[in-house]
């Protein structure tokens, strides 16, 4: 009897395949994540390079090439994220809300000092804020918006997974970060990064290092508008391995534009 695969897809990638998500029909039930992108490449050929560089989601987690998935799964796939400049949800994957109310994706204005306030502590001398704006220019080109989208819970548990990084590399220390989706106007914000800690040097080296990992893991995506026409930007760092640890190499291809 053949199992149905439902896939949700995102970005460059939906648009391409001209839909949010396919319903396929197999007789296996389960498979290996690279498999199924084996096959999803033999059904739409024409974009196989864009799928090479694919990641699948496994029940919002990344799933590398040789993890079993099954039917049943809430399965995704992910083009190369791009981070840096979502609907709002709290609710956290710990059972701590309060916690998790320092990590929001949200289609709301962003404003630096709600950010900023839920990282400030008696005990911290440092309390800082990285501020993501859309720039009108780029390389020569003129930007008119700037579109985000993120898969939203999958979003959020990553920007939760870099502040346990930071947590782990320089103890004590307190992030908040708050990104917005849906169309960002020139000028105004997209992403704000905030963090505290007991001394100025750790609050910078934190807040640098959560936004090159929010380019990294977070799935956002990130489409310029431009005066002629529109280009979604894929991950901007080189090869992209999401699975891959903080400072590990990667073997992955390029991302690139989609």
């Amino acid at each position: 009897m053949a199992s149905k695969w439902n896939i949700i897809l995102f970005a460059g990638l939906a648009e391409k395949l001209g839909t949010r998500a396919v319903s396929l029909e197999w007789e296996a039930d389960r498979m290996t994540a690279g498999e199924l992108k084996r096959r999803l490449a033999e059904k739409y050929s024409e974009h196989a390079d864009l799928l090479s560089v694919c990641f699948v989601a496994r029940n919002q987690t990344f799933a590398p090439d040789g993890m079993t998935i099954e039917a049943g799964d809430e399965l995704a796939l992910l083009p190369p994220v791009s981070g840096g400049s979502g609907v709002e949800d709290h609710s956290s994957t710990s059972g701590d809300s309060e916690e998790f109310k320092r990590y929001s994706i949200t289609d709301a204005v962003l404003t630096p000092s709600s950010v900023l306030s839920r990282v400030y502590h008696p005990d911290h001398g440092a309390a800082i804020a990285f501020v993501g704006t859309t720039r009108e220019w780029t390389k020569g080109q003129k930007t008119v918006t700037l579109e985000y989208e993120a898969y939203v819970p999958m979003a959020e548990k990553a920007l939760a997974q870099i502040g346990d990084e930071i947590t782990a590399r320089w103890p004590g220390t307190l992030t908040a970060i708050d990104h917005r989706i849906g169309t960002v106007g020139i000028g105004e914000i997209s992403v704000v990064i905030a963090v505290s800690s007991a001394h100025r040097a750790d609050a910078y080296d934190a807040s640098r290092y959560a936004i090159e990992r929010l380019k990294q893991i977070v799935p956002i995506w990130k489409k310029e508008v431009y005066e002629d026409g529109t280009e979604w930007k894929g991950h901007q760092l080189g090869p992209w391995d999401p699975t891959v640890a903080p400072d590990a190499p990667s073997t992955k291809p390029e991302g690139g534009k989609l």
